[in-house]
């Protein structure tokens, strides 16, 4: 019984550690997290339509674009009970965020993070309405990392967001648009979808979707760059791989006619293994690239075709 008592001591510490370590997130990034109301077209406001998460304190929030999609009017409340009308500033369907601004005088923004240093097993926590329920709280591990989620505009165009963090903290309808934390209470995902049983995702905050996020706020859309290929990650032979010091390329499935691509002779079954000086293994790679200040401007890529390598030089246009 003795030798029994140190045990079971180190395992209360331990339930007592991770309980204070989710308490102390929640209390750090509930204030942050409203509940937004939106009303569409002639109907009336949907209470518990989503969330959204403060991240100035003059009061822009970030949330998913699905949420505030063809929004009329909106709303956003706190859990301290005080409500502001909302005004959707931009959205971006591609990516599943928008930008919105509350009418306050002042808010208390999260601290943000960064999704690139996360790792599997890590401990988030998930805040958001689910239900219509305010502030809820669940909390668990970072499940994967690297996953894809399909996404489309309204004018039938088709991406994968690259990247995205699944999570078995529980996710319900109403948790889109709000805010998984890390243990430190810092933002670095934005809730997006509920994929399963047991399985949600978000959208990952880092320097690529910062820079969406500071588009939206700045010009109130996103404009991207259009090449015209759909392709995949393709292995390189193991001779290739030594050669190039990288493992795998961008295989060009498909090109679109009358695209830049197009115009520029890339095939099917060239492989591309670096935009200019920037290596590329995988879509989201070339995705990650295709910023705004690439439209109309050259761009050298390095082919691998018939295991010779070659430079072709391309121009992007905007993506409609």
């Amino acid at each position: 019984m003795t030798q029994d008592a140190p045990a079971a001591a180190t395992e209360r510490d331990v339930l007592d550690s991770y309980s204070a370590t989710v308490t102390t997130v929640a209390q750090r990034v509930l204030p942050s997290v409203a509940s937004l109301r939106v009303r569409r077209g002639s109907r009336s406001f949907e209470g518990g339509a989503g969330s959204g998460v403060v991240i100035t304190p003059d009061g822009f929030l970030v949330t998913s674009a699905h949420v505030v999609a063809q929004a009329g009017a909106a709303s956003a409340s706190f859990i301290d009970g005080s409500e502001y009308e909302l005004d959707v500033v931009g959205a971006d369907a591609l990516s599943d965020l928008a930008i919105a601004r509350a009418r306050a005088a002042t808010l208390e923004p999260i601290q943000i993070g960064n999704a690139d240093n996360l790792r599997v097993g890590q401990l988030v926590v998930a805040i958001g309405n689910p239900m219509g329920f305010s502030g809820s709280v669940t909390s668990g591990v970072v499940s994967g990392l690297g996953r894809s989620l399909a996404t489309a505009d309204g004018n039938g165009n088709r991406r994968f967001i690259e990247d995205v963090i699944q999570t078995d903290a529980a996710l319900n309808p109403g948790n889109s648009g709000g805010a998984l934390a890390d243990w430190q209470a810092r933002l670095v995902g934005v809730n997006t979808a509920v994929a399963g049983m047991g399985l949600g995702l978000a959208v990952p905050i880092n320097k690529t979707t910062q820079a969406i996020l500071s588009a939206l706020m700045r010009n109130g859309r996103v404009r991207r760059a259009f090449l015209g290929i759909a392709g995949g990650t393709r292995p390189l032979a193991p001779a290739t791989a030594q050669r190039l010091g990288r493992k795998a390329g961008v295989e060009v499935q498909e090109v679109v006619t009358g695209s830049p691509a197009a115009a520029a002779s890339l095939r099917g079954g060239d492989v591309i293994v670096s935009v200019g000086d920037v290596a590329v293994a995988k879509a989201g790679d070339l995705q990650r690239l295709m910023v705004e200040a690439q439209i109309g401007a050259k761009l050298a890529l390095t082919v691998l075709r018939s295991d010779k390598l070659v430079t072709v030089d391309v121009v992007p246009v905007e993506l409609a």
